[in-house]
């Protein structure tokens, strides 16, 4: 299984940035995916999460209203739009697939996945 993401970047506060995560090497459509972040000295934590089947999204408290997630099975693709982005969402974006398919517990937990992309990292200036 391989995750590769893209487009993060620099961006002045206020402003806006389209995150990439292509799979490759499962059946995209069965599995949940998740986009986690990691900010220097802290631990890696939930962002946004997006169903196999229904295509349900839940989102961090700090991220809700600003970050939106979604997928595209066709080309086993999983975004996750960021607005209104703050300095404090500095940090490098790092996206995953469940570690079991039509499997979507304990989303906000970083064991509940067990492939990751390379992170892409997103710097917002104030």
């Amino acid at each position: 299984v391989q995750l590769q993401a893209s487009g993060g970047g620099l961006v002045q506060a206020g402003g806006s940035l389209r995150l990439s995560c292509a799979a490759s090497g499962l059946t995209f459509r069965r599995y949940s995916m998740g986009w986690f972040r990691q900010a220097p000295g802290k631990e890696r934590e939930f962002v946004a999460a997006i169903s196999w089947s229904d295509g349900n999204t839940y989102t961090a408290d700090s991220a809700k209203g600003r970050f939106t997630i979604s997928r595209d099975n066709a080309k086993n693709t999983v975004y996750l739009q960021m607005i209104t982005l703050k300095p404090e969402d500095t940090a490098v974006y790092y996206c995953a697939a469940r570690s079991s398919p039509y499997s979507d517990s304990y989303y906000y937990n970083v064991d509940s996945y067990a492939y990751w992309g390379q992170g892409t990292q997103v710097t917002v200036s104030s």
